[in-house]
């Protein structure tokens, strides 16, 4: 993927890794649309970052080709990243987190999986398109307090896989992010010591896009703690880890 004179356009982005990305992406000279439920946010970051953005709710179909279709409208989108999400805690010994656990694979997976096909046939007559989701270090090693999350992860893991093999006939280049804990709100980890500064998340993911432009995945050092675990004979100690300091 090339880094520079893309237009990009990202589920998510009014905060967070998103946002993040969305800036870097920017200052390097690209034209970044991103979406987020909030109007209020989305005019807000419009106004202080100079980043247009598209009201979408992954979890409604409708939203998201009223979405496109006003993106593809006004813009000659080359990349979609699929950055929205949601991280709940369950307990699955309460028949009460069904309501989390499908709210998370709805937005989480199935979010992906919609947003993926309606810009697909599009991309495929694009110049240099590529196809950016992000799954997480937990798709390899669940944080069992979210269990739903770290499922869907895996899923988004499992299919981006077969995505790439799928488009390996076509133009279009599939990667998968995967970021590690990073300082964000997602489970109110913004202070939290474990989880990797958010600047420096973002910084070292568009070092290595920079870097790597033929990737399949983008792993920045602190991941590989956990996406390696399994292959490296760690899983059960790595298991042990993850869930033992929360």
């Amino acid at each position: 993927m090339r880094t520079t004179g893309n237009t990009i356009f990202m589920t998510g982005g009014t905060s967070g890794i998103g946002l993040a990305l969305a800036r870097r992406f920017r200052d390097l000279g690209n034209t970044v649309i991103i979406s987020g439920r909030r109007k209020d946010l989305l005019d807000q970051i419009a106004a202080e970052d100079g980043i247009a953005g598209v009201q979408l709710d992954v979890a409604d179909p409708a939203s998201i080709q009223a979405a496109f279709e006003q993106v593809t409208a006004t813009h000659d989108v080359n990349v979609l990243i699929t950055m929205a999400g949601i991280m709940q805690v369950e307990d699955l010994q309460d028949p009460g987190h069904l309501d989390a656990a499908e709210q998370t694979i709805d937005i989480n997976l199935l979010g992906t999986i919609r947003t993926v096909a309606a810009f697909t046939p599009y991309l495929l007559r694009q110049t240099d398109p590529a196809i950016l989701t992000v799954s997480s270090g937990l798709a390899s090693v669940p944080l069992t307090i979210t269990p739903t999350y770290s499922a869907t992860k895996a899923a988004i893991h499992s299919y981006t896989q077969s995505l790439r093999i799928q488009l390996a006939d076509t133009p279009i280049q599939v990667i998968e992010v995967v970021p590690p804990a990073v300082r964000t709100t997602l489970l109110n980890q913004e202070n939290d010591e474990h989880a990797m500064p958010l600047d420096e998340y973002a910084d070292e993911t568009i070092q290595l896009l920079q870097d790597t432009p033929d990737a399949d995945e983008i792993l920045v050092d602190r991941v590989h703690f956990l996406r390696h675990a399994e292959r490296e004979n760690r899983y059960e100690q790595v298991l042990s880890a993850l869930n033992s300091v929360r």
